[in-house]
Parts: C-alpha cells; structure tokens; sequence
C-alpha cells in the first residue's frame, strides 16, 4: 500500500531525446518516481545509459530499469555519436535526429513484449508513457497499446506560452512566418511581458523551426506534433513561480498542465577518478567565501574561438577568481594559462551542482539554459546570462524582468559580444552596492528552486495525475492478460 492507499506502483516508460540537458532531467524525475515505490523503464542508448549508469542509487537500482538500444549506423552521423556532447558540430543535428527516429522500433518491441501473455508472474505491464519532444511519433506507438502519453516540457511555462498553439508550428493557424514576429510578445499574452527573442537569435532558430532536416520534419513540428499527440502535458516548473504563465499555457493548448516540479538535482554527484573536478575542488577550498564566479555554458553549446576569447578577457577584467568549465577541444592557445593566478580552467567533466553549492562560489555566469537557471537559483546563486541558442534568449529576458539577472550586452544584428561587457555585468551582480538586489533576490529564489517541499507536491500532484487518469486500469497483479490491448 502506498500513502494514498493504493495496492500497486505505476509502471512509466521515460523516454528523453539524446541530449545531455534532456537525459538527466528525465533520470532526475525518475528517480523521485522510485524512491516513491514506482517503477521506471528508461529508454536511451547504450553509450547514454552508461553515462548516467554511475548516478543510479543502488537502493533503486530494482526500481528503474536502463534499457540501452543501439542507433542505426546513419550517413553523415560518426559512429560513436549517440548524444548531442558528442557531435563535432551543430550541423550534425539532423543526422542524430534521423538515428533517434529509429528508436520507434524498440518502444514498440518492448510494449509488445511488455504486454505478451508470456509475461512472468512478476511482470507489470506499462501505465503511462512520458516522452521528450524529439519523439513525437511516441504517442502513435503507445496507441497501439492503450498506453496513455505524457509530454514532458524541459522548458518553463513561459517558454511554452511564447511558441503559442502547436497549430503556431504545425501550419494550421496564423503561424508567424517572418523573424521579426518572434522579437515581440506574442498577441496571446494578456499581461505585461518582455519575453521574446533577439532578431540575431531568431535568425539562428528560423531554418531549424521551419525547413526540414535530413530527418524529414522541422524542430518545430517535432515539438507541436507532441504537445498535439499527448493526454496533458508535464511542465518542469511550479506555481510558486509563474502561475501566471501557467495558467496561460492550459488556455493556449487547450490540455491539462501539470507541473512536476524544479527537479533540481542533488549537490552530491559523484567526482569521477582524474576529473577536472578533484582539482575544482582543492582550488575552490583556498578562496574567500562568496568571492568565486562559476562559469558554464552546458553541452549544447559549441563556443566559436572568438566567443572563447571574448569570454576569457571578460573574466579577467572582472578582476574576481572565477572558476570556468571549458568544453575540451574550444580552447585557443593561452587561454588556460592566461587564467594562472586568479582562475582556473577546467576542461574535463566537473559536478556542476557540486561547484555551485561550494560556499565560495557566489555567482554564476551562465548560457540562461533552463537546467542550469534551476540548479543556480536552488542555491541562490546570482546570474549574470550570455544566452547561446534555443530557448535561452526567452530565460534570460525571463530572469532579467523579475530582476534576477543581469544579462550581458549584445550586438542586436549580430550577437556579438565583448569582454568589457562580461566584465561589467560581472562586477555589478556580484561586487557592487546596486547589485544587493540581484543577489538578494537570487537567495530568496532558495525557498522555491530548493525548497523540497514544494517539489514533493508536485510530484504527487504528477502521481495523482498518473494514476487517476491510467486507462489500464483493469490489470491486476493476478492478470497479465493481452486481450485489453487493442
């Protein structure tokens, strides 16, 4: 019996794109799922499932099951690529995208088995599926099985609202179709906003969102066409923070929300053996207290070398000790040894949730991506937000109008940016008297980032939801009979 008095767990299938800042979510709500007594079967690669092997807790290892299937060999694709991180370039998207589509193959050879009358006695067929936005063709699988679906939204309520109906992206209504109609607030908002893109942001996202891709179909209709599919959509967020938008989102999709909560993840990961990360750490402990900038821009983003060395001047300018996570091979001559004396580079894995929790890390100087806005402001960390790609344009627009950030200044044609602007956003968050504000406020954001509270009651609201609204209902521990599926 559960606390709510019901006689068995749920069976979900997580089923995230192959992305690093997708992975991780999705194994963080799946653990929160086990440690309630659910059972988790979660899909991805081989060379993904390793990855995130080491940060299964032994104590649910029974609970969530790893279910590694491999990718196609894919023209154009190298061959140990199964995530975004290990792409040479962004041009190589499509080609992931194209090797991902075959895992429609797998999802519905594990629901077959799943549902096979020679299921074991300890078998327990699938109550729900939650899937990611690049497998938009899930809910397709799943109904063959009676299976109901869930679209996971990674991104907040604000960043959902502003794409607007899927009807925006599918081309049944009004589609905004130049890229100066995504540099204003959408019409459908009915209160003061100042989210929305940049024209040099727009310009990097247009062709993506509307011309297809080696895959067949555009970015933009693999997320409308999974918000469409699904029975409610699970939003990443909480009313704590912007019911507003929210509320506004059931309005525009017309579907149930259901938020799921922050997910932060926990401060505790694991250092692996020769990782930058031992070396963090030993340096972190000889500075001053709230006296270290972290500076991340997470797995998507491939830094040109001129953005390296914009960045590398600004952090040396600030004149502050900062801390910064390099992807390796983006590093141009000079860089790391420029930084001997006040900074240092890492350029290997480092725990980010580790580093921002050390207490002399004050501020965070980040791309303004939704998991790294998350785990900064659970741990009232000031943000200084240099938005890259994707949605981050909209978080950091987000974050500066409730006061919450500073974001670097930037050509508006181009994007450009230099080091003085780092430097001086920088200095204002996390040093000056008219940056107590940012800072203060960054502490508070503490009692809903962090609070677990709150996070507990969105995962039970999520539960509920699961559970109340299961259309294989009739299964139970006494049957695992297949004449219920269609």
């Amino acid at each position: 019996m559960d606390g709510n008095g019901r006689s068995r767990s749920l069976h979900i299938v997580m089923l995230p794109w192959a992305a690093l800042g997708h992975l991780l979510p999705f194994l963080e709500l799946s653990k929160r799922l086990a440690k309630r007594g659910h059972r988790v079967s979660y899909i991805s690669t081989p060379r993904n499932i390793q990855r995130l092997l080491p940060t299964v807790p032994p104590h649910l290892s029974h609970l969530i099951e790893l279910l590694p299937f491999p990718l196609p060999p894919v023209d154009g694709l190298p061959d140990s690529a199964e995530a975004t991180i290990d792409l040479p370039t962004d041009d190589l998207r499509p080609y992931l995208r194209t090797a991902y589509d075959t895992l429609q193959q797998n999802l519905h050879d594990f629901l077959s088995h799943n549902f096979s009358t020679t299921a074991t006695s300890t078998h327990q067929p699938v109550d729900w599926l939650v899937y990611d936005y690049a497998a938009y063709w899930a809910p397709r699988v799943a109904a063959r099985f009676r299976v109901p679906c869930a679209y996971l939204g990674l991104f907040n309520a604000a960043v959902l609202a502003f794409n607007g109906p899927p009807a925006e992206l599918l081309g049944n209504g009004q589609r905004r179709m130049l890229p100066e109609e995504f540099t204003v607030v959408p019409g459908w908002v009915p209160f003061a906003s100042t989210i929305a893109y940049r024209l040099h942001e727009v310009r990097k996202l247009f062709e993506p969102s509307f011309v297809p891709d080696a895959s067949g179909v555009t970015e933009g209709f693999r997320f409308a066409a999974s918000i469409e599919e699904c029975g409610f959509v699970a939003v990443r967020s909480c009313v704590e923070f912007e019911a507003e938008w929210l509320d506004l989102l059931g309005k525009l999709l017309s579907k149930p929300i259901v938020t799921v909560g922050m997910l932060p993840p926990a401060a505790r990961a694991r250092v692996p053996e020769g990782a930058d990360g031992e070396g963090a750490f030993k340096w972190l402990d000889e500075q001053e207290p709230s006296s270290v900038v972290y500076a991340a821009f997470g797995s998507e983003v491939k830094l040109t070398r001129e953005q390296v060395q914009a960045i590398a001047l600004g952090l040396e300018l600030s004149q502050l000790p900062y801390l910064w996570a390099l992807r390796a091979g983006t590093i141009p001559e000079g860089i790391r040894e420029g930084a001997r004396g006040r900074g240092l580079v890492c350029t290997g894995w480092v725990p980010q949730s580790r580093i921002l929790a050390h207490p002399s890390v004050c501020g965070f100087l980040t791309h303004g991506g939704w998991n790294s806005i998350v785990e900064g402001l659970s741990l009232g960390r000031a943000m200084v937000v240099l938005p890259l790609i994707f949605d981050q344009g909209l978080n950091a627009r987000n974050l500066v109008q409730r006061k919450l950030a500073v974001e670097v200044p930037r050509d508006d044609d181009d994007g450009s940016f230099t080091g003085e602007g780092i430097a001086d956003s920088l200095r204002l968050v996390m040093v000056e008297a008219q940056g107590e504000g940012f800072r203060t406020k960054a502490r508070e954001c503490v009692d809903i980032f962090g609070n677990e509270d709150i996070q507990d009651r969105c995962l039970d609201d999520f539960v509920h939801y699961l559970w109340e609204n299961r259309k294989n209902s009739e299964y139970s521990e006494q049957s695992n009979s297949i004449d219920r599926v269609v």
